[in-house]
């Protein structure tokens, strides 16, 4: 089964998969987010095409850890998906993973790709890994 990151914003959409055993995220791609029914319908094409189980969603918490204005939107946004699918959705708090991807991205200096792209997928493959390795790896065997 893959799990499917998300990392939700106002513009754009980081999308990240899972291994089929659940033990590496990588980052997928970028769904803009021109209008909510658009990237719903991309999100449901990943989930068919990729045989997708389960969807963890970033979650903005502020720094104290309370919910905020942008946390409200996403889960707003993850309302509207849920009522399109199945597959089960939940939260994973993101605090900092777009700093981090940045760095990440940086650091690495591979090959030659769109910031806004590689930021948002990275942070979503950087959601999806912690999730991953918070579980046990028997959950996802198959």
């Amino acid at each position: 089964m893959r799990i499917l990151g998300l990392d939700i914003g106002d513009r754009r959409i980081g999308a990240a998969l899972s291994d089929p055993t659940g033990i590496l995220a990588s980052p997928h791609s970028i769904i803009e987010r021109t209008a909510d029914e658009k990237a719903i319908e991309g999100i449901l094409k990943i989930i068919a095409e990729k045989e997708v189980g389960r969807i963890v969603a970033g979650l903005p918490c502020s720094m104290d850890g309370s919910i905020g204005h942008q946390a409200e939107k996403v889960k707003a946004f993850t309302e509207q998906l849920r009522q399109r699918t199945s597959v089960p959705i939940e939260y994973r708090d993101e605090r900092l993973t777009t700093v981090t991807a940045m760095r990440l991205k940086q650091e690495a200096s591979t090959r030659r790709l769109d910031r806004k792209t590689r930021y948002d997928a990275m942070a979503a493959a950087i959601i999806l890994q912690e999730y991953l390795d918070e579980k046990p790896a028997k959950e996802y065997q198959i």
